[in-house]
């Protein structure tokens, strides 16, 4: 496969990232579970994908519809699951019961789409008389402790476990990449200045302060994202303020120097094009970390609220003393977590080969 826009040297990294087939595999693997997971809305959901009720189409996955647009009051005569429907319209929930609707319309011209999954990650299924139940026809991985579908929150807990992961590694390696190569490249009193304030900095204990902020705040996704930012940036910025040094006394960068050009244009053209060896072998370590570091924190209990799904949330409940005999919930998000870590590692470790700097050097 060519990739247009690419310089021979980056099209070399990826033939050799290609040639590695374990990484390769397992980034291909990664990415369609990623794929698959911005759709868990059509795979895993209590609402219908569609509904054709007397010759119009309805989408209830993007769009929320009463009771009342598909009769329910009318057709508590047709059958018993039609009156249970009036019974359940009666209860005062506002929303409607997909599935017993396809119970209600089979055999009529009515059609109704569920998910592959009929469930949502923080539904309860009340068909069951006790919680958590084994994996049976209905829940493929059994439900929990508060009846909710294990396979669904596997699912949904991916979803935000990787793009959290992703996020932080965006945020926190842009900022270091920023910091560190300032450092390497102004040098001197700035240099001196804000890497004692780093040294500062790292010795603060970030798990005391998660919990401080946790007592006094709500921990939201965005919450945790920030403060796991403003503790990883300090690793890159040591990497890149040793490249900068080393990279900003060659001869390309003195002779860009001797012509003129601007420092922006040293910086964004030659230097940092030559320094992102660290930045590109390190990413997919923090993705790992900031993984494991957002299921330590749900685990601990200062992480996402309830009932947000999390795999760590879902190793605590399973290892709770009532639930211990429940081997199901915890294979299940434990499998998960260790399958993604490895599978991260492995294209960590991929591109780490691709893109070793003894291998290739780029000089401008």
């Amino acid at each position: 496969m060519r990739l247009p826009g690419l310089d021979p040297i980056t099209r070399r990294r990826w033939r050799r990232f290609r040639a590695l087939k374990r990484g390769y595999v397992s980034l291909v693997i990664l990415l369609v579970a990623i794929g698959l997971s911005l759709a868990a809305e059509f795979i895993a959901n209590h609402r219908a994908i569609m509904v054709k009720y007397r010759g119009t189409y309805y989408f209830p996955t993007f769009r929320f519809y009463p009771k009342k647009t598909f009769g329910q009051e009318a057709a508590a005569a047709a059958a018993p699951a039609a009156a249970a429907l009036a019974e359940f319209d009666r209860s005062g929930d506002a929303e409607t019961d997909y599935r017993a609707l396809r119970a209600a319309w089979r055999g009529t011209a009515h059609r109704v789409f569920m998910p592959l999954i009929p469930y949502g990650p923080c539904e309860s299924d009340f068909d069951y008389a006790s919680w958590p139940t084994p994996p049976d026809s209905r829940h493929w991985l059994g439900t929990d402790a508060q009846g909710r579908d294990v396979l669904a929150r596997l699912l949904y807990g991916f979803r935000i476990s990787i793009f959290f992961a992703l996020g932080l590694a965006v945020a926190a390696q842009a900022f270091g990449v920023a910091v560190g190569s300032l450092q390497g490249y102004l040098g001197g009193r700035f240099d001196l200045l804000s890497q004692r304030l780093i040294e500062v900095w790292t010795t603060l204990p970030f798990l005391y302060i998660v919990i401080i902020l946790a007592a006094l705040f709500a921990p939201s996704f965005w919450m945790l994202l920030g403060i796991m930012t403003a503790f990883s940036w300090m690793r890159i910025t040591f990497y890149m303020r040793t490249e900068m040094y080393r990279e900003k006394t060659r001869a390309y960068c003195l002779a860009a120097r001797a012509i003129g050009a601007s420092h922006g244009r040293i910086v964004f053209a030659h230097l940092l094009p030559n320094c992102l060896t660290p930045v590109v072998t390190f990413t997919p370590f923090l993705v790992v970390g900031a993984i494991t570091a957002l299921a330590s924190l749900d685990y601990l209990g200062y992480g996402l609220p309830a009932p947000t799904p999390s795999w760590g949330e879902m190793i605590d409940q399973a290892l709770r003393p009532e639930n211990r005999r429940c081997l199901w919930l915890l294979l299940a998000p434990f499998a998960a977590l260790a399958a993604t870590l490895t599978l991260v590692t492995f294209v960590g470790e991929s591109i780490r080969e691709a893109f070793d700097p003894v291998r290739y050097a780029r000089y401008e």
